[in-house]
């Protein structure tokens, strides 16, 4: 699927990257720390340098959307209608606040101080996420030049979070307070990465999770364990034995109906996940681990991407000062955590977790589960998807040629987001157009991003509007 349009967009993209590079690093110097109170107004500023070049690249309708009441933290909305009948809708989802930048020591150079070395550019945000949602204005001007067009061909929006790296904590309500602005046929989500830079990839699902607190509680207080150890039930003991009987001997999870609904892994993602060059060895180092286990029957990369697991965070009770006290504590606390795949629903594995927890407490005590929240729901489009096919087909052309792609493989993420949230709002499937390197350091120090592959980004972004309108 080439059109001859395709050929006009990597030289657009070339003969425009220093004026990319350069507009990228005046919105980095910008200290958009959204979970230092103190950095508020640099999250506004922030916000405010993305609305105008919004405005600059050409979209008519550029707002500011505030959160809480105005408590919040700002997202940036934008959208510009195709004009062309039957022209699908395609929201761009990324975020403009990044992560603190402690410890600063640990900084070879000024976080907010864009540094070049060799092909990298240095600076907080550069590849989480501002980078990588700079390389749609990009993408955007080569396809208008490129196409002739006037405007995109497709209706295009983009959603710009002011808080993701806070957690998003009112961005669930704003998407439900504005369900009728953000709708659209598909979301694509530039948050992401690639396997490296060899192996463009595209990720194709999320997993989600809840986390909580149990408790366990015994005599009012701690008691004396000359005089009733071994005679009353210890908190601490039963809540150790409680919980070690989380998993099996197979490392699988014993919570009746925790696995009710999960989307199994077909043989075709098994075999893509194993085309992936995925060096064990090197991920046990980066792991600080030097054994790699999980849930029998899988394979390491189908564990963290596509199975669901059960966490013991934290826990403790009782003395834990120095030196001894011999007692019977009075209570143990344990933080948990679920991490969860497609098909399951946060509360109610933490529904089924809270009955098997409660049936399992000891006599002569009482136990307690408290969520800290609803949770984050999983999120997973089909590989055969036309969107994912549309993504995989622009990566392709971006890294080979548009008449020589390069094959695109498949990876998932292990960790969670707001992906799914904007999946269930929006209504539309989530896709995934994202270059960063797993060594670009997102949310450490020395953050950075290989600037050639911001370019394919951009270059990307621009096959993929066209190849989405010829879909309808």
């Amino acid at each position: 699927m080439t059109s001859p349009s395709d050929k006009a967009v990597r030289p657009y993209v070339v003969e425009h990257a220093d004026e990319f590079f350069a507009e990228l690093t005046e919105w980095l110097r910008i200290p958009s720390i959204s979970s230092d109170p103190a950095s508020a107004p640099e999250v506004r500023r922030s916000a405010e340098w993305l609305a105008a070049k919004l405005r600059e690249v050409g979209f008519p309708t550029v707002e500011i959307w505030e959160t809480a009441g105005g408590a919040g933290l700002p997202t940036v909305f934008a959208e510009w209608p195709s004009g062309d009948e039957g022209a699908p809708t395609v929201a761009v989802y990324g975020h403009h606040d990044v992560q603190p930048v402690t410890p600063l020591e640990l900084w070879d150079t000024p976080p907010f101080e864009p540094t070049v070395k060799g092909e990298r550019l240095y600076a907080r945000g550069a590849a989480d996420d501002k980078g990588q949602l700079a390389f749609h204005l990009l993408g955007l001007r080569a396809h208008l030049a490129a196409t002739g067009r006037t405007a995109p061909a497709v209706n295009l929006k983009v959603i710009a979070e002011g808080e993701e790296e806070s957690g998003s904590p009112n961005f669930r309500a704003l998407l439900d307070e504005r369900a009728d602005r953000v709708k659209a046929d598909v979301v694509v989500v530039s948050d992401t990465g690639m396997w490296d830079r060899e192996t463009p990839s595209t990720c194709t699902g999320m997993r989600g999770m809840i986390t909580g607190q149990v408790d366990l509680r015994g005599p009012a207080n701690d008691v004396h364990s000359g005089s009733f150890g071994g005679a009353i039930p210890n908190p601490l003991t039963e809540l150790v034995r409680l919980l070690a009987r989380v998993h099996d001997d197979d490392k699988r999870v014993t919570v009746p109906g925790f696995y009710d609904g999960v989307v199994e892994l077909t043989d075709t993602d098994r075999a893509l996940f194993a085309k992936l060059p995925f060096d064990e060895q090197a991920w046990l180092a980066n792991a600080k681990s030097s054994a790699a286990v999980g849930e029998a029957g899988f394979t390491t990369l189908e564990r963290v991407w596509a199975r669901p697991t059960f966490e013991l965070n934290g826990f403790w009770g009782g003395h834990t000062g120095p030196g001894h006290k011999t007692i019977v504590p009075a209570a143990a606390h344990a933080k948990i955590s679920m991490r969860l795949v497609a098909g399951q629903a946060p509360l109610d594995v933490a529904r089924k977790f809270e009955d098997w927890f409660r049936a399992a407490v000891p006599a002569g005590l009482t136990g307690s589960v408290h969520w800290e929240s609803d949770g984050v729901k999983p999120c997973m489009t089909p590989l055969d998807h036309p969107a994912v096919q549309a993504v995989t087909r622009s990566l392709g052309k971006a890294f080979g040629e548009p008449e020589i792609p390069r094959e695109v493989l498949f990876t998932r993420e292990g960790g969670s987001g707001p992906e799914a949230d904007l999946q269930e709002v929006v209504d539309a499937p989530v896709v995934f157009l994202g270059v960063s390197l797993p060594s670009d350091g997102w949310h450490s120090p020395n953050e950075s991003m290989t600037m050639p592959l911001l370019l394919k980004g951009a270059e990307a972004a621009a096959y993929l509007w066209s190849d989405l309108a010829e879909q309808g």
